[in-house]
């Protein structure tokens, strides 16, 4: 796989996995059926697919590239916060959207 590629799939991922949380409501990981969850739940799955996409990306530098960057905090805050805004909009699908779509149902 080109490093091109890698970093596109890498992005599709993170931004699928960023917002999966939120959209799929009665689900958690994907898996188990609930009928309810919480803010909380919410954001430790979101974590979870936070450290899921970090190992993936991990694998995918050390494929194309045959060997992985060292890096240091700031490297991590920046993914983190990229991560957060990749979930912006199922966050407010999940807590603004639907409560107005849902209020204004005709």
């Amino acid at each position: 796989m080109e490093l091109n590629q890698a970093v596109w799939l890498l992005l599709v991922t993170a931004i699928v996995l960023a917002n999966i949380p939120f959209i799929l409501s009665n689900r958690l990981f994907l898996f188990i059926k609930v009928s309810h969850k919480s803010i909380v739940v919410n954001l430790i799955e979101w974590f979870s697919y936070f450290l899921l996409t970090g190992l993936f990306a991990y694998q995918l530098e050390n494929k194309s590239m045959g060997h992985v960057s060292p890096q240091t905090w700031e490297f991590y805050t920046i993914t983190l916060f990229m991560f957060i805004i990749f979930a912006f909009p199922g966050f407010i699908y999940r807590y603004n959207l639907k409560k107005f779509l849902k209020q204004n149902k005709v």
